[in-house]
């Protein structure tokens, strides 16, 4: 269903909510904060670099006065972080509306996370995984309807899961790698609120992707593998092409505010090649709705991140 003019001032209040943003210091993250901010909901800012973290903060504050910001170190590479960043929020925070599960690498060299995983499948997915197990009695907790929001993209429809190879020993492209995680997302965040159903949980779980922004994300595998020349031509592309990240931030904030989605829905931006425009619910790919494939990666997940999410399985 289209959201006709839908923008970040079509929001509801979200005053009295608290807010889990991560990779909130830049890019999408960061405007979405301040979307939140700016309707009057506490945000968490789950960050990597408390440094940039701050400086993003300030800067919210700045231009939203009294701006409601808490500022917590969360590295998704890391399960020992993640851990600890939930049990720091499962004991501050007097109860958690939404867990927008942001941040992402894209298109990276081959590298591994403190734990041993393919980067971007263990940031991209892995560690969202464990983060979600790990702040859902917080969200169960919380009364009213909580949600779990979970970033994908386009390229998912290219991807693929590999579950003869999902850390990319045996051959590893970087595109097909971050096909695999995005994939990852939305199979989790449909097998997720699947689970929450049979539970009869106040908990939904929606997924969705910015079409085309210009972010830092686009620059991050050229800069680590040196190329001036693909640097060169994403700064031509995103100017060209892409939307602002405040309006790529709107499919989150849709998904994770509007009154009309639902649980097990996919949010993107309704515009030319669902690239831009204003938020929608649209179906997304064929091999996402495996339900067979979801619960093999359900269960594959849990035991790489030795999290159980107590939910039964769906029938």
């Amino acid at each position: 269903m289209a959201a006709d003019g839908w923008t970040a001032e079509s929001m509801p209040d979200q005053s009295g909510r608290t807010v889990v943003v991560t990779g909130a210091n830049s890019g999408l993250g960061y405007e979405a904060t301040r979307a939140f901010a700016e309707r009057g909901a506490h945000v968490i800012m789950a960050c990597r670099s408390l440094d940039r973290a701050r400086t993003a903060r300030d800067e919210i504050r700045a231009a939203v006065p009294g701006a409601s910001l808490t500022v917590r170190e969360l590295d998704l590479a890391d399960l020992a972080s993640i851990r600890s960043f939930a049990e720091r929020v499962e004991t501050e925070a007097a109860g958690i509306h939404g867990l927008c599960n942001n941040a992402g690498v894209m298109a990276v060299p081959r590298s591994e996370t403190a734990d041993g995983f393919e980067t971007q499948f263990g940031v991209n997915h892995l560690g969202h995984v464990a983060l979600t197990a790990g702040l859902l009695d917080a969200l169960r907790r919380t009364p009213g309807e909580t949600r779990v929001v979970t970033q994908s993209s386009g390229v998912h429809e290219r991807g693929e899961i590999d579950f003869a190879d999902l850390q990319g020993e045996a051959e590893y492209d970087k595109w097909a790698a971050y096909a695999q995680s995005k994939l990852a997302n939305v199979l989790f965040a449909y097998e997720l609120d699947r689970r929450l159903r049979a539970a009869r949980a106040s908990v939904t779980s929606v997924a969705c992707h910015p079409g085309y922004a210009a972010t830092n994300l686009q620059r991050r595998g050229p800069e680590r593998e040196g190329s001036r020349l693909r640097l060169w031509l994403i700064r031509a592309s995103n100017a060209l092409f892409a939307q602002s990240p405040r309006r790529g931030a709107l499919p989150l904030l849709y998904a994770a505010t509007a009154s009309d989605v639902d649980g097990g829905e996919y949010v993107g931006p309704g515009g030319f090649l669902n690239m831009r425009g204003a938020p929608e619910t649209q179906d997304s790919s064929d091999r996402s709705y495996d339900r067979e494939t979801a619960r093999r990666l359900w269960t594959v997940s849990e035991d790489l991140t030795r999290v159980e999410f107590d939910l039964p399985e769906p029938s």
